[in-house]
């Protein structure tokens, strides 16, 4: 079985990366169809998910896949407005979200990391 997961998450986040780099020679391959500039982006966010799915699944915690999903997510939406020039609506918002859940996963990892390692190899400073 763990063998499967990995050739699996192997694939998939081969797929991921060729859609985040080339998303329309992927679609086209796949589907036949050419994507329109719009649907470049979306391509990308859904290479973006594909390879967190895939570190999910690797051998390790998935939390550790949503966290690479969560912060690439803004990293990507901050791209999109900055680089990219677009503005829709909910752009800031979902970026500000996943600010958020980064931070959050972020913690989270930090104290299983903390739990599995025991806490003297990260020392925590305390106030005099």
């Amino acid at each position: 079985m763990k063998n499967a997961l990995t050739f699996a998450a192997v694939g998939e986040a081969a797929t991921g990366l060729a859609l985040l780099i080339a998303p329309s020679l992927v679609v086209h391959l796949l589907l036949g169809e050419q994507l329109t500039d719009v649907t470049i982006p979306v391509a990308r966010v859904a290479g973006i998910a594909v390879i967190a799915l895939a570190i999910a699944c690797w051998p390790g915690p998935p939390l550790v896949g949503m966290l690479i999903y969560s912060a690439l997510i803004t990293l990507y939406f901050a791209y999109l407005f900055f680089v990219g020039g677009l503005t829709g609506v909910l752009l800031w918002p979902a970026a500000a979200l996943h600010v958020i859940l980064t931070v959050l996963l972020g913690r989270a990892w930090l104290a299983a990391a903390r739990r599995d390692n025991g806490a003297a190899d990260f020392p925590v400073r305390t106030r005099p």
